[in-house]
Protein backbone atom coordinates (compact mmCIF):
# COMPACT_ATOMS: atom_id res chain seq x y z
CA UNK A 1 0.00 0.00 0.00
CA UNK A 2 1.53 3.18 -1.21
CA UNK A 3 1.91 5.64 1.84
CA UNK A 4 0.06 8.83 2.44
CA UNK A 5 2.22 12.26 2.24
CA UNK A 6 -1.40 14.15 3.15
CA UNK A 7 -4.46 14.11 4.89
CA UNK A 8 -7.17 16.80 4.32
CA UNK A 9 -9.23 15.37 7.40
CA UNK A 10 -9.20 17.20 10.60
CA UNK A 11 -10.95 14.45 12.11
CA UNK A 12 -8.85 11.95 11.06
CA UNK A 13 -5.60 14.15 11.92
CA UNK A 14 -7.24 14.88 15.37
CA UNK A 15 -7.69 10.81 16.14
CA UNK A 16 -4.03 10.22 15.58
CA UNK A 17 -2.64 12.86 17.80
CA UNK A 18 -5.51 10.97 20.51
CA UNK A 19 -3.62 8.07 20.52
CA UNK A 20 -0.94 9.43 22.24
CA UNK A 21 -1.81 9.83 26.43
CA UNK A 22 1.27 12.90 26.74
CA UNK A 23 0.25 14.64 23.36
CA UNK A 24 -3.89 14.58 24.01
CA UNK A 25 -4.15 16.37 27.27
CA UNK A 26 -3.34 19.20 24.93
CA UNK A 27 -5.84 18.75 22.28
CA UNK A 28 -9.07 21.41 23.44
CA UNK A 29 -11.92 18.69 23.16
CA UNK A 30 -13.14 18.47 19.48
CA UNK A 31 -16.16 16.42 18.32
CA UNK A 32 -17.75 16.37 15.43
CA UNK A 33 -20.45 19.13 14.48
CA UNK A 34 -24.15 18.07 15.91
CA UNK A 35 -27.15 20.01 17.57
CA UNK A 36 -25.94 17.89 20.68
CA UNK A 37 -22.56 18.95 20.56
CA UNK A 38 -22.59 22.45 20.24
CA UNK A 39 -25.33 23.04 22.53
CA UNK A 40 -23.07 20.45 25.08
CA UNK A 41 -19.98 21.92 24.30
CA UNK A 42 -21.44 25.81 24.40
CA UNK A 43 -22.60 25.05 27.96
CA UNK A 44 -19.39 23.56 28.75
CA UNK A 45 -16.83 26.39 27.30
CA UNK A 46 -19.30 29.79 26.56
CA UNK A 47 -16.92 30.01 23.56
CA UNK A 48 -15.62 27.55 20.78
CA UNK A 49 -14.15 27.05 17.19
CA UNK A 50 -16.43 25.44 14.35
CA UNK A 51 -14.59 24.66 11.20
CA UNK A 52 -14.92 22.76 8.24
CA UNK A 53 -13.61 18.98 8.19
CA UNK A 54 -11.60 19.52 5.51
CA UNK A 55 -10.57 22.93 4.76
CA UNK A 56 -7.73 24.91 4.16
CA UNK A 57 -5.99 28.79 5.32
CA UNK A 58 -8.60 29.13 7.66
CA UNK A 59 -11.33 28.87 5.30
CA UNK A 60 -14.73 28.77 7.04
CA UNK A 61 -13.72 28.64 10.34
CA UNK A 62 -16.65 30.23 12.79
CA UNK A 63 -15.90 31.35 16.30
CA UNK A 64 -19.52 31.34 18.35
CA UNK A 65 -20.10 31.84 21.97
CA UNK A 66 -22.71 31.63 24.49
CA UNK A 67 -22.60 35.09 26.71
CA UNK A 68 -24.78 36.57 29.82
CA UNK A 69 -26.16 39.59 29.50
CA UNK A 70 -29.46 41.73 31.17
CA UNK A 71 -31.50 40.43 28.90
CA UNK A 72 -30.80 37.06 29.45
CA UNK A 73 -28.68 34.66 27.69
CA UNK A 74 -27.19 35.35 24.60
CA UNK A 75 -25.65 33.56 20.97
CA UNK A 76 -23.46 35.00 18.29
CA UNK A 77 -21.21 33.58 16.28
CA UNK A 78 -18.78 35.23 13.85
CA UNK A 79 -17.22 34.18 10.24
CA UNK A 80 -14.86 36.19 8.56
CA UNK A 81 -15.26 39.65 10.18
CA UNK A 82 -19.00 39.58 10.37
CA UNK A 83 -20.98 38.81 13.87
CA UNK A 84 -24.58 37.34 14.02
CA UNK A 85 -26.37 37.49 17.76
CA UNK A 86 -29.24 35.33 18.52
CA UNK A 87 -31.73 35.11 21.30
CA UNK A 88 -32.26 31.66 21.69
CA UNK A 89 -29.71 28.64 20.86
CA UNK A 90 -32.50 27.10 18.34
CA UNK A 91 -32.15 30.10 16.23
CA UNK A 92 -28.30 30.12 16.76
CA UNK A 93 -28.48 26.83 15.58
CA UNK A 94 -30.82 27.34 12.34
CA UNK A 95 -28.47 30.20 11.39
CA UNK A 96 -25.09 28.47 11.99
CA UNK A 97 -26.38 25.01 9.72
CA UNK A 98 -27.39 27.03 7.06
CA UNK A 99 -23.83 28.92 7.03
CA UNK A 100 -22.42 25.20 6.85
CA UNK A 101 -24.14 24.17 3.90
CA UNK A 102 -24.31 20.07 4.84
CA UNK A 103 -20.41 20.30 5.19
CA UNK A 104 -18.69 17.96 7.60
CA UNK A 105 -17.91 20.43 10.29
CA UNK A 106 -15.86 20.29 13.41
CA UNK A 107 -16.30 21.89 17.04
CA UNK A 108 -13.69 22.62 19.11
CA UNK A 109 -13.05 23.60 22.71
CA UNK A 110 -12.35 27.49 22.28
CA UNK A 111 -8.77 28.34 23.69
CA UNK A 112 -8.71 32.33 24.89
CA UNK A 113 -4.99 32.67 23.11
CA UNK A 114 -2.55 35.11 23.93
CA UNK A 115 -2.98 38.62 22.18
CA UNK A 116 0.18 40.94 20.58
CA UNK A 117 -1.78 44.82 21.02
CA UNK A 118 -5.30 43.81 21.16
CA UNK A 119 -4.93 40.74 18.53
CA UNK A 120 -4.70 37.02 18.94
CA UNK A 121 -1.71 34.98 17.74
CA UNK A 122 -0.81 31.82 17.34
CA UNK A 123 2.26 29.79 16.62
CA UNK A 124 3.48 27.60 13.48
CA UNK A 125 5.99 24.59 14.27
CA UNK A 126 7.50 23.27 11.60
CA UNK A 127 8.65 19.81 11.96
CA UNK A 128 10.36 17.79 9.25
CA UNK A 129 12.26 14.47 8.65
CA UNK A 130 16.11 15.59 8.98
CA UNK A 131 18.80 14.22 6.14
CA UNK A 132 19.19 11.58 8.73
CA UNK A 133 15.66 10.25 9.26
CA UNK A 134 15.19 12.09 12.73
CA UNK A 135 12.38 14.26 13.51
CA UNK A 136 13.58 17.44 13.71
CA UNK A 137 11.80 21.21 14.77
CA UNK A 138 13.00 23.35 11.90
CA UNK A 139 11.32 26.49 12.67
CA UNK A 140 8.82 28.63 14.98
CA UNK A 141 7.02 31.65 13.70
CA UNK A 142 4.09 33.40 15.33
CA UNK A 143 1.09 34.36 13.36
CA UNK A 144 -1.14 37.33 14.34
CA UNK A 145 -5.01 37.80 13.58
CA UNK A 146 -5.77 40.84 10.67
CA UNK A 147 -7.66 43.03 12.58
CA UNK A 148 -11.18 41.78 13.58
CA UNK A 149 -10.13 38.66 12.03
CA UNK A 150 -10.56 35.53 14.05
CA UNK A 151 -7.96 33.04 12.44
CA UNK A 152 -3.96 33.81 12.18
CA UNK A 153 -3.49 32.79 9.13
CA UNK A 154 -0.96 34.04 6.75
CA UNK A 155 -3.09 33.36 3.71
CA UNK A 156 -6.12 35.41 5.88
CA UNK A 157 -4.67 38.12 6.86
CA UNK A 158 -2.38 37.18 9.25
CA UNK A 159 1.23 38.63 9.76
CA UNK A 160 3.68 36.38 10.54
CA UNK A 161 5.95 37.47 13.59
CA UNK A 162 8.86 36.05 14.97
CA UNK A 163 8.06 34.03 18.16
CA UNK A 164 10.61 35.91 20.69
CA UNK A 165 8.97 39.35 19.98
CA UNK A 166 5.24 38.07 20.61
CA UNK A 167 6.63 35.88 23.67
CA UNK A 168 8.54 39.18 25.19
CA UNK A 169 5.63 41.27 26.75
CA UNK A 170 4.14 37.72 28.34
CA UNK A 171 7.80 35.98 30.15
CA UNK A 172 10.79 36.86 30.87
CA UNK A 173 13.85 35.55 29.06
CA UNK A 174 14.16 32.20 31.26
CA UNK A 175 10.82 31.69 30.43
CA UNK A 176 10.65 32.33 26.81
CA UNK A 177 13.90 29.73 26.32
CA UNK A 178 11.64 27.28 28.80
CA UNK A 179 8.68 27.86 25.90
CA UNK A 180 10.42 27.64 22.83
CA UNK A 181 12.30 24.21 23.84
CA UNK A 182 8.95 22.94 25.01
CA UNK A 183 7.38 23.46 21.58
CA UNK A 184 10.24 22.31 19.77
CA UNK A 185 9.93 18.84 21.81
CA UNK A 186 6.44 19.23 21.53
CA UNK A 187 6.60 19.08 17.33
CA UNK A 188 9.00 16.38 17.45
CA UNK A 189 7.14 14.14 19.47
CA UNK A 190 4.15 14.87 17.22
CA UNK A 191 6.49 14.52 14.09
CA UNK A 192 7.38 10.82 15.33
CA UNK A 193 3.38 10.11 16.57
CA UNK A 194 2.72 10.34 13.16
CA UNK A 195 5.36 8.45 11.76
CA UNK A 196 4.43 5.75 13.83
CA UNK A 197 1.10 5.73 12.21
CA UNK A 198 1.59 7.25 8.49
CA UNK A 199 5.04 6.63 7.53
CA UNK A 200 4.82 8.68 4.41
CA UNK A 201 4.84 11.81 6.34
CA UNK A 202 7.97 13.87 5.85
CA UNK A 203 6.74 16.82 7.33
CA UNK A 204 4.50 18.71 9.42
CA UNK A 205 3.11 22.07 10.61
CA UNK A 206 1.60 21.90 14.24
CA UNK A 207 -0.23 25.09 15.28
CA UNK A 208 0.04 25.55 18.69
CA UNK A 209 -2.10 28.25 20.72
CA UNK A 210 -0.84 29.35 24.22
CA UNK A 211 -3.65 30.78 26.91
CA UNK A 212 -2.85 32.64 29.57
CA UNK A 213 -1.52 29.70 32.04
CA UNK A 214 1.05 29.28 28.96
CA UNK A 215 -0.33 25.86 28.20
CA UNK A 216 0.81 24.97 24.56
CA UNK A 217 -2.62 23.60 23.04
CA UNK A 218 -2.30 21.93 19.84
CA UNK A 219 -5.27 23.84 17.63
CA UNK A 220 -4.51 21.88 14.18
CA UNK A 221 -1.88 19.55 12.20
CA UNK A 222 -1.53 20.68 8.35
CA UNK A 223 0.30 18.01 6.83
CA UNK A 224 1.15 20.08 3.57
CA UNK A 225 2.58 23.04 5.52
CA UNK A 226 3.54 26.20 3.35
CA UNK A 227 7.02 26.85 4.19
CA UNK A 228 7.29 30.13 2.50
CA UNK A 229 5.64 31.67 5.41
CA UNK A 230 8.91 31.69 6.98
CA UNK A 231 10.37 33.82 4.25
CA UNK A 232 8.54 36.64 6.08
CA UNK A 233 10.64 36.67 8.32
CA UNK A 234 13.78 39.74 8.26
CA UNK A 235 16.00 36.82 9.87
CA UNK A 236 16.01 33.66 6.93
CA UNK A 237 18.01 31.31 8.81
CA UNK A 238 14.66 29.12 9.26
CA UNK A 239 13.41 29.41 5.99
CA UNK A 240 17.11 28.33 4.66
CA UNK A 241 16.82 25.30 7.38
CA UNK A 242 13.20 24.37 5.92
CA UNK A 243 14.03 24.56 2.30
CA UNK A 244 17.09 22.48 2.85
CA UNK A 245 15.42 19.88 4.55
CA UNK A 246 12.64 20.05 1.86
CA UNK A 247 15.29 19.68 -1.15
CA UNK A 248 16.94 16.70 0.85
CA UNK A 249 13.34 14.88 1.20
CA UNK A 250 12.49 15.08 -2.76
CA UNK A 251 16.68 13.67 -3.67
CA UNK A 252 15.95 11.46 -0.94
CA UNK A 253 12.91 10.04 -2.59
CA UNK A 254 14.45 9.62 -6.00
CA UNK A 255 16.62 6.91 -4.39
Amino acid sequence: MKAKSTLTSKWIKTKVLLRSPEISALIPETARLTRENAKRMLDKYAMVYIKPEVGTYGNGVIRAERRWEERGTVYWYQSGTKKRTFSTFEAFYTSLKSMTRGRSYLIQKGIDLLKAKGRRFDIRVMVQLSPRGIWETTGLIGRVAGEGKIVTNYHAGGKPTAVEKLLAPHMDGAHQAATIKRLKKLGKDIGQLYKKNYPGFKQLGVDVGLDRSLTPWIIEVNTNPDPFIFNQLSDKSMYRKVMAYRRAQKTGSKH
